[in-house]
């Protein structure tokens, strides 16, 4: 069987698959998260790797021989650490944290954008790990020199968790991960020196580039037993897409997790964005490398998330569909999830969440109703975006992630686009594609027999009531503009 390690933003999950794609056992544990100050967003890297060795040797305690393990994990977040001693010298900046928005600013008005997305298909933004390397080497001046000196590794959480597992043998990652840095020319797959002079970034703590289906090592028997070789390491979105076989140009998949993400396949052409997208590289697979358009939604199910813990609305993410229908619509009320600003298609790194519409006879099922549907609704600004990008009309948008298994955001969302929606019913969509691309290392499998493997879906087709999402996109626009720059001038530059 195949172990994919799926390291995401709020928990490390853990799922065997064996011949025939089929879940055999699957482990989740959460973990903490930080927050500094408001707007920033971090991570305790040891209760990440921590988090992850449980699940894993959770499977591996019960289950046969594990043949290969693929690795896909939450983008962007950065992590640097000790060489030696595997420690960390700051904790893991999170993809959401905006603490380098006005430096991302700065070099936006210093005109260095168009050179930034030519470059690495990416726009300036606190998002990407490349302004957060540099803040965490700014704490302390004697970061730099043992950067210099080789004694610091850089990375994002699949490097940091290979590095866990070879016993600190191993500093690699892979062409998707490094794609999402900032500082990697996606056209000459290598890190770019001038953007490395940019950011004052020393190039001796970057690790290796591969392809995100190659042997990068073996684990260390003394955490897993005995040797396990690691062929695969691949983004969470990325994985997701090859997990819903869009291998071909054109295809597209939305992955809602913690953040919502828009991928659509452009074969082996990067296509580069007019409608404020990112082009990232899909994958690199037998010699070849594939393309994406992203459109990327920085708060989707961390929204349901904020009304159970922060608000105490709900007892449970899933009961969020119950309380959504006991309103027959909502109400006018609109939430914009704006908590870590806007991604794609505004990067509006000053808007902030917005709650509109309320009247007296606003009740929480209202509010409730208002967070689902702001999932569908970003999941609408990136999908018109992307059609004026690519000239095409989605003819379906086959979808996975938790937040699928709500069949009243599905429904809405079908309504809302008026296309068919596909839930796949193998919802790990994500562990899945990092699965297929450790096994095809090892000729477990073959493309053809991964194309042949059955898929079931369940399809949500445009209802009668789609009639009034016209109506209702118009006014959530009315919403965004509320949100939008709501951080003054005076407070940017306070950073």
């Amino acid at each position: 069987m195949i172990l994919a390690i799926d390291q995401g933003t709020t928990s490390s999950r853990s799922i065997l698959f064996d011949s025939k794609g089929k879940i055999q056992a699957i482990e989740q544990q959460e973990f903490r998260q930080i927050y500094p100050q408001a707007a920033w967003v971090e991570q305790d890297p040891l209760e990440i790797w921590l988090s992850q060795y449980n699940v894993v040797q959770k499977i591996i305690s019960k289950h046969a021989h594990i043949r290969a393990i693929g690795i896909t994990n939450q983008r962007e977040t950065t992590l640097i650490w000790d060489k030696k001693t595997a420690k960390p010298i700051y904790n893991a900046i999170v993809w959401q944290d905006r603490r380098t928005a006005s430096y991302c600013e700065e070099l936006k008005q210093k005109g260095y954008q168009e050179l930034i997305q030519k470059k690495t298909g990416l726009l300036p933004d606190a998002y990407f790990s490349a302004t957060k390397i540099k803040w965490i080497l700014d704490q302390d001046p004697s970061h730099y020199q043992r950067a210099k000196n080789g004694e610091l590794c850089f990375g994002t959480v699949d490097s940091w968790i290979l590095f866990q597992l070879t016993g600190g043998k191993v500093h690699a990652t892979d062409m998707t991960n490094a794609s999402r840095t900032m500082i990697y020319n996606i056209f000459e797959t290598k890190w770019d020196e001038e953007l490395l002079e940019l950011f004052d970034i020393p190039k001796e703590i970057l690790p290796q580039v591969f392809p995100s289906s190659h042997y990068f090592g073996h684990t260390d028997s003394k955490i897993t037993g005995y040797e396990i070789p690691i062929t695969a390491m691949i983004g969470d979105q990325q994985a997701a897409l090859f997990g819903q076989r869009c291998w071909e140009a054109g295809m597209a998949k939305n992955t809602y997790g913690t953040g919502c993400f828009m991928l659509m396949n452009t074969g082996g052409k990067a296509c580069t964005s007019k409608q404020g997208l990112l082009t990232t590289i899909a994958w690199g697979l037998d010699s070849e490398i594939n393309y994406a358009l992203e459109g990327s939604v920085f708060i989707a199910g961390a929204a349901i998330q904020w009304l159970r813990d922060e608000l105490k609305l709900i007892d449970k993410s899933t009961d969020s569909e119950h309380f959504a229908q006991q309103v027959e619509d909502n109400g006018g009320v609109y939430l914009v999830p704006a908590f870590a600003g806007l991604g794609a298609p505004y990067w509006d790194m000053y808007a902030r969440g917005t709650l509109v519409g309320m009247t007296r006879g606003t009740n929480k099922n209202h509010i409730i109703r208002a967070a689902l549907e702001s999932m569908a609704y970003q999941t609408k600004d990136v999908l018109v975006a992307m059609e004026l990008d690519a000239g095409l009309k989605l003819q379906s948008l086959k979808v996975d992630g938790a937040a699928t298994e709500n069949q009243f955001l599905m429904q809405f969302q079908s309504d809302l686009l008026g296309v068919n929606v596909d839930k796949a019913e193998m919802s790990e969509s994500t562990a899945l594609g990092a699965a297929f691309l450790a096994g095809l290392q090892i000729h477990f499998w073959t493309r053809q027999e991964l194309q042949d493997m059955a898929i079931k879906y369940q399809k949500f087709e445009p209802s009668s009531k789609n009639s009034a999402m016209e109506t209702y996109y118009k006014t959530w626009k009315k919403a965004i503009a509320k949100a939008a720059s709501w951080i003054d001038l005076d407070e940017k530059n306070r950073g």
